[in-house]
């Protein structure tokens, strides 16, 4: 009987051993066409952090900041133009007030355009355009207030047009208050001269046209969306 199955179990018994001869070639085969792929994807893939590191570079420039982050302007800072546009707004409307007072005031207003536009000396106690007489000693502390904040912001000014602004305000803020130190009544309540007078409107001097000016292109780079440092908003 033993001998029976020996006989009958023969048959089999090469094809059993070839084919357990043929299981790791037929896995090393397949481990080959599965793992035979681009060998810089096997380098990224077995490098820390994989895939994951990969991905999170394309998201960062070359210069090691987030590609999504606002940009930020390079160049100087703009000092110079704001003191620069500040001095000549000042000196501009100091010598125009020292002509009226030594050559116009007590004297008969000249007419420029007619009817429409003379010029007139005048004393102002109050605000820009003669608003608010009675609170002199509130707008001085205002302007001086004013200055302090533009002096301080000009440390990250980098925006030309905000630098024009800017100093417009600044030199027309500066004119005014030096009135209102040094000319009489006294200290901090002194009266600002004005002399331009417009037909049907408000007399006023060169420094509340310097703020009127400076403010009005404030508010269009604010509309713009254009910072005092060079960003601009596009939403």
């Amino acid at each position: 009987m033993a001998e029976a199955e020996r006989i009958i179990g023969t048959p089999d018994t090469p094809d059993a051993a070839r084919a357990e001869r043929e299981r790791p070639g037929d896995d090393a085969g397949s481990g080959e066409r599965s793992g035979g792929g681009d060998p810089a994807a096997e380098a990224v893939a077995g490098a820390p952090g994989g895939a994951g590191e990969t991905t999170a570079a394309v998201g960062v420039s070359g210069s090691g900041e987030p590609a999504d982050a606002d940009v930020r302007p390079r160049g100087r800072r703009r000092i110079a133009v704001l003191f620069a546009v500040a001095v000549f707004a000042y000196a501009l409307d100091l010598i125009s007030k020292m002509i009226v007072v030594a050559k116009l005031e007590h004297q008969e207003p000249i007419q420029v355009i007619g009817d429409w536009l003379e010029f007139r000396a005048i004393r102002n106690a109050g605000a820009a355009f003669g608003f608010g007489e009675a609170f002199t000693v509130i707008f001085t502390v205002i302007a001086a207030v004013v200055i302090v904040v533009i002096a301080r912001l000009a440390r990250k000014l980098y925006s030309l047009p905000w630098a024009i602004a800017l100093g417009l305000l600044l030199g027309g803020a500066l004119g005014n208050l030096t009135d209102r130190i040094f000319r009489s009544p006294g200290v901090f309540e002194g009266a600002v001269v004005d002399f331009i007078a417009p037909k049907h409107f408000a007399v006023f001097n060169l420094a509340d046209s310097a703020i009127v000016c400076g403010g009005i292109l404030i508010v269009l780079l604010s509309f713009r969306g254009l910072d005092p440092d060079g960003t601009v908003h596009k939403d």
